[in-house]
């Protein structure tokens, strides 16, 4: 594959806006060369749109978007037409069937210009589709019945078939399970074109060569990968806080300067009418002290005033500098479980969605379980079984203990409600000052409160989600929670660790997130397929 020999990526004065009138990008500037670059943000920074302005899907505003070479696009809202064949979504088949008719015996010129130089496409395919996981399809089936795994994967089998100098990856392994992660890793690991992924996906990040964070409408550039990148801001962060601290301390320091030195030129200048009183000075001679007092008092109280005035410039700088990727500290304590106690009691049920063999669980304590499997294989039903949301086939499930279960739609929230009233309706009980002092731990203060939760970002609605279920009484002791990290920023997957530490209660999390799960202290692994349910080894 030839490189081109110009930049591959150049965004210039590059700006859009949706209909409605909301601005997403700004005079926005991006130069981005060859190798493999991660681009992260907070949601709704604006990281799918600039991938759909570079792959041509959205038109800017204004300014440009120039793309050196050819380019493949994998956007995160994949749709098949199931009634396709596997070649038509390869986009190879009239490549094959041009073959097809020149083995056959045909010498039609239209078949030569159709095969071109590429013979061996069909081999290609083949060995694309094993390296991906997905040697079992069979090129000249549709693609009905295949999961929306298998949909990225083969829409990525596609791409690299087309061999593009540049590829654009949104959230690749969103709906991927361990298998097919580690598959989509060793894809991303070979590739030596250029390559832009957005992604939350640690793991994933771990084989770029740099991370562009796209923050406020601008990108800074980090060498290295994930890991490197959080050493270097943990870095600048701690430097950032320091120095707003000491901005604080200037700005106090100041303060008091400015109220010491009015206190004592109030203090001198009642000591010179009092002076000036007791000589018997004449009017005049008075008036003009007063003045040289006044001009004095003026000079002296604006020097500390513009002292005072560059402090709380310099404070405001500093806390330009820390981010605003705020902690969620809580303490849940009536979350907790005594360390015996049964939580969660499954003896031989059979789901109506899994594995063909019933499942086993007795679950004790605040245990942590990370529930591991392929799509597929019955987790959510699992899951949503144990909170009662759907029946079971045949055994016994027994729960002691209040259960809250987070699905992956994150739905339980009502969009006309705001986020007080959300958090209310779980905690009916709770009176208002005491439901807004728990949101303020959530970030949650004053008007933001009094959102509508129709109204929410992405990162807004999981953290009023969370802390819906986490306030709710009676407090949940037993949470279950559904791939909690799909589709979220990576400060919320940090927010949502944090929140987690706080609870004391019992967790069961089906994830493919490992680095997520080894982050809330997981305390024993059990993956579920269709031979049922068994203690794994995560590594």
């Amino acid at each position: 594959m030839a490189q081109p020999t110009t930049v591959s990526i150049r965004c210039t004065d590059l700006s859009f806006e949706w209909p409605d009138g909301r601005s997403v990008l700004h005079d926005f500037q991006l130069v981005v060369g060859p190798g493999r670059t991660g681009l992260i943000g907070l949601n709704g920074a604006g990281k799918s749109t600039l991938l759909k302005l570079l792959a041509g899907e959205l038109a800017p505003t204004s300014g440009s978007v120039r793309i050196g070479g050819e380019l493949g696009y994998l956007p995160q809202d994949l749709t098949l037409d199931t009634t396709q064949r596997v070649d038509q979504v390869l986009g190879i088949r009239e490549a094959r069937e041009a073959l097809h008719a020149i083995e056959a015996g045909s010498v039609e010129e239209r078949h030569f210009t159709t095969v071109g130089d590429d013979w061996d496409v069909e081999e290609r395919a083949l060995a694309t589709l094993a390296g991906l996981g997905l040697g079992r399809l069979d090129l000249d089936r549709t693609v009905e019945g295949l999961s929306g795994g298998e949909a990225v994967l083969l829409n990525l089998a596609a791409l690299l078939l087309r061999r593009p100098d540049v590829l654009l990856l949104d959230e690749p392994t969103n709906n991927l399970d361990r298998r097919a992660r580690s598959l989509l890793y060793q894809a991303v690991e070979r590739w030596h074109g250029v390559l832009v992924v957005v992604s939350h996906d640690r793991e994933l990040l771990q084989h770029v060569d740099q991370i562009a964070d796209l923050r406020d409408g601008s990108v800074t550039w980090y060498g290295g990968n994930f890991a490197d990148y959080e050493r270097t801001v943990a870095a600048q962060q701690e430097t950032a806080e320091r120095l707003v601290r000491v901005a604080e301390a200037d700005v106090q320091r100041q303060k008091r300067d400015l109220v010491e030195a009015r206190t004592k030129l109030d203090r001198s200048a009642s000591y010179g009418r009092k002076k000036s009183f007791e000589r018997n000075d004449p009017k005049i001679i008075r008036g003009a002290l007063k003045r040289k007092a006044e001009v004095t008092a003026g000079k002296v109280t604006g020097l500390h005033e513009e002292r005072l005035a560059e402090a709380k410039e310099r404070l405001t700088v500093a806390e330009e500098a820390v981010r605003d990727d705020a902690e969620i500290r809580i303490d849940l304590p009536r979350t907790a479980v005594p360390a015996g106690r049964t939580v969660l009691s499954l003896d031989r049920v059979r789901l109506v969605r899994g594995p063909a063999v019933p499942v086993s669980l007795e679950l004790r304590g605040p245990e942590r379980i990370a529930l591991l499997g392929p799509n597929g294989a019955g987790k959510s039903t699992l899951l949503r079984t144990i909170a009662g949301e759907v029946p079971f086939v045949e055994g016994l499930l027994d729960t002691p203990v209040p259960v809250r279960h987070l699905p992956q739609r994150l739905d339980l929230l009502d969009d006309a409600l705001s986020v007080v009233g959300n958090v209310k309706a779980f905690a009916p009980g709770a009176g208002d000052s005491a439901v807004r002092a728990r949101l303020a731990r959530f970030r949650f203060r004053g008007a933001r409160a009094e959102q509508p939760a129709g109204t929410l970002s992405g990162g807004e609605r999981f953290r009023a989600t969370l802390a819906a279920l986490l306030l709710a009484d009676p407090p949940p002791q037993l949470l279950l929670l559904d791939e909690p990290t799909n589709n979220l920023d990576l400060a919320s997957v940090r927010q949502l660790t944090q929140a987690l530490s706080g609870y004391q209660g019992a967790l069961v999390v089906a994830s493919h997130d490992v680095p997520f799960l080894r982050g809330i202290g997981v305390t024993r692994w059990l993956e579920l397929d269709e031979r049922g349910l068994r203690a794994v080894d995560p590594a």
